[in-house]
């Protein structure tokens, strides 16, 4: 199988890894060369490959998104028209919009290329809890 779906259960904005999930789909495949391609299914979330050895990475990178993009209700986002989810929906979509929602990730000999400290993440920029839908592809 060259293709399978993940779903991510998040609990509130922040970096939720799935670093072991790709590889394990990875080994599966049998395939020992390529790409794999990595897609989340949503307009509020978006993927990033990041450091995955100390916490305080994550903490930094939600609070400096938090800053450059702060709530709806926030007197600096005045001018935001679109708020039908409340006031972290537009600022979501924003968040996604400057990172990533699909993202290719080279393999050889059935492992993924990632650096020593790097790992894959659902970036979740809503507040709530959701259920992500992730796509994984095999190509080889």
């Amino acid at each position: 199988m060259t293709l399978r779906s993940l779903s991510i259960s998040t609990s509130g904005q922040g970096l939720y890894e799935f670093t072991g999930e790709a590889a394990s789909f990875l080994a599966d495949t049998d395939a020992q060369e390529g790409l794999l391609t990595v897609f989340v299914r949503h307009t509020s979330c978006s993927l990033i490959v990041q450091e995955n050895a100390d916490p305080s990475v994550q903490r930094d990178l939600k609070a400096f998104f938090a800053r450059l993009v702060p709530p709806s209700d926030d007197p600096a986002m005045r001018w935001i028209i679109h708020r039908d989810e409340g006031p972290d929906d537009m600022p979501a979509h924003i968040k996604a919009a400057l990172t990533q929602v699909s993202i290719g990730i080279p393999f050889s000999r059935g492992r993924l290329l990632l650096g020593t400290w790097q790992g894959i993440y659902l970036f979740e920029h809503r507040d709530r809890p959701h259920r992500r839908e992730v796509v994984l592809h095999c190509s080889s």
